[in-house]
């Protein structure tokens, strides 16, 4: 495996006080029911169009919340965040050992870039894809990092932290580490195809060559 696609959300980062708090910026405003932490941690991983659905129906409403959130979010909420221990470590070493390195998250792709340029992550990368008006699925960030990058299937994985990445994975046809420091749950992990489970960054790296 020569290219390593990460998630950002939950496997580079821990960027959960900020998200939550544009859920709840977006919930008060659209007088819909408060939740609590729990729930809105599942909120972490899928598209905003897929979490906006369970509450509207219609094109008009589900983009209105999008951009409500997005409002709280970029202003405040991509600032909140914190890189997990050992990622740096992990990438300058995937790095002297000649992999390629991507990130493919449901992110907005403006804020993923911004986000891993303020955490000075964003050097280690060779691309950073992110979700878009016409792609915003797991499946379909992978696929544009795979053409863009002329990378064949069978010579890239994913590492992620929910089953959404797992997902993502199966569609576009690669490979799938799957990681228990962010926001999925490991059973989750495996019943949607992980091929590998880490417990700690500095095992990914072991992982990848077993």
């Amino acid at each position: 495996m020569n290219s390593i696609l990460f998630d950002l959300d939950g496997t580079l980062v821990d960027s959960s006080i900020g998200i939550k708090a544009a859920f709840r910026y977006t919930f008060n405003q659209l007088k819909l029911p408060l939740l609590d932490d729990k729930h809105l941690s599942t909120f972490i991983g899928p598209p905003l169009e897929t979490t906006f659905s369970q509450y509207f129906t219609s094109e008009k409403d589900i983009t209105h919340a999008i951009t409500t959130f997005r409002t709280y979010y970029n202003n405040k909420g991509v600032h909140q965040v914190s890189v997990y221990q050992h990622i740096p470590e992990l990438l300058t070493s995937l790095q002297e050992t000649g992999k390629h390195l991507f990130v493919t998250t449901s992110k907005n792709e403006p804020m993923a870039k911004l986000m891993l340029k303020e955490q000075k992550l964003d050097s280690y990368f060779d691309g950073i894809y992110g979700a878009l008006p016409d792609r915003y699925h797991k499946a379909d960030v992978i696929r544009a990092c795979l053409k863009e990058e002329n990378i064949k299937q069978n010579s890239a994985i994913i590492i992620g932290d929910t089953a959404f990445d797992m997902i993502g994975a199966k569609k576009a046809g690669i490979s799938s580490i799957g990681v228990t420091w962010g926001f999925g749950q490991e059973l989750d992990l495996l019943s949607n195809g992980a091929k590998l489970i880490c417990h700690n960054p500095l095992d990914i790296k072991k992982a990848l060559s077993s």
